[in-house]
């Protein structure tokens, strides 16, 4: 198939093109790259011996993705494009909403005027928010307790309705939990723009010496350690989560929603402590006080994905913390461009 990719270039973007290459699909890449680095895709064209397309554009910028639509004529599009961080969402909403409900309203509008039918959707389970207790399915209520949780939240709304409307569009919805890791060559993996956002690359930084210590926010939580619970995923499986995805949904219509997880959850100390027996370095850290949005525990149901798509998680978190240490030794500014 051809292939657009929305932020393609990032982590999960990146990772999934490659894994998208591997299979035989031909890639279109559509990325601004304010969160990301051109260098991962030439590593991607080096592990796979297949270049992918590439537009640098911001995916609201509706000439320039018309533009790529005409050149392309991709099959199906998976929509990564968009802001991402819980904290910054809850200091800057409106540049979370405008970002990531603006980029889905013209990918979306583009799709009809093109014709192309099928979009897997990068969700999250912060949809799920505290109104339930964990493991999540996917029928568990959702509202989300943060800014980038609800544009999430918002936009799958938008894919159910548009989906109901057109009985020809196909959409996966596909709700992940926590990637970490790296590709096993360390050649690509998270190479977050400043002070992380998300836990395994703070670790893997301050392991490094580039960050002073580890802050744990809450350790009060009602958790058998106190600190926050998180369903971990490799970012390998959860790309291959992807390819099933779109391959499920070339016969089926209509609109379809999963979860992308282990079903395991892990605390906040416990990576800390499977990355230092990874690295073979103490991970000093500080406790501080609690996040606005944060929730004691998030970890999944995975039985509709292994039902449906075949799909399930098959590394551990000693091995995403292993290929981390890779990336992060092989690479430790990053891309560095």
């Amino acid at each position: 198939m051809r292939v657009l990719v929305t932020g393609g270039a990032g982590y999960i973007g990146s990772h999934t093109t490659l894994a998208l290459l591997e299979a035989g699909h031909d890639v279109l890449v559509v990325d601004d790259l304010s969160n990301s680095s051109p260098t991962s895709l030439e590593r991607v064209a080096d592990l796979t011996g297949r270049e992918p397309g590439f537009v640098e554009a911001n995916v609201r910028d509706a000439e320039a993705l018309d533009a790529a639509f005409t050149d392309f004529g991709p099959e199906a599009v998976i929509h990564f494009a968009g802001w991402k961080a819980v904290g910054e969402s809850t200091q800057i909403p409106l540049t979370y909403y405008r970002e990531n409900l603006g980029s889905t309203f013209t990918l979306l509008e583009v799709m009809a005027t093109h014709g192309c039918r099928t979009i897997v959707f990068s969700s999250s389970a912060t949809v799920y928010g505290d109104l339930s207790q964990p493991p999540f399915t996917e029928d568990s209520p959702t509202g989300a307790t943060n800014p980038y949780g609800r544009t999430k939240h918002m936009i799958e709304q938008i894919l159910a309705d548009a989906a109901a409307a057109d009985a020809s569009l196909r959409v996966g919805v596909l709700r992940y939990f926590n990637p970490i890791g790296a590709h096993s060559s360390g050649r690509i993996g998270e190479d977050p723009k400043g002070i992380p956002n998300n836990l395994l690359p703070f670790v893997a930084q301050v392991a490094s010496g580039r960050r002073e210590k580890l802050m744990v926010f809450g350790d009060d939580y009602p958790t058998p350690d106190g600190t926050g619970q998180r369903d971990y995923i490799h970012v390998v499986d959860l790309a291959a989560g992807h390819l099933a995805a779109l391959e499920y949904l070339t016969g089926h219509d209509g609109y379809h929603v999963w979860n992308l997880g282990t079903g395991n959850p892990t605390s906040v100390l416990d990576i800390r402590a499977a990355y230092a027996k990874a690295s073979g370095v103490e991970i000093p850290y500080e406790v501080a006080p609690r996040r606005p949005g944060d929730v004691a525990a998030s970890y999944a149901n995975v039985e509709l994905a292994a039902a449906e798509l075949g799909w399930h998680a098959e590394r551990s978190i000693a091995q995403a913390c292993a290929d981390t240490v890779r990336w992060q030794t092989a690479n430790p500014d990053g891309y560095a461009d």
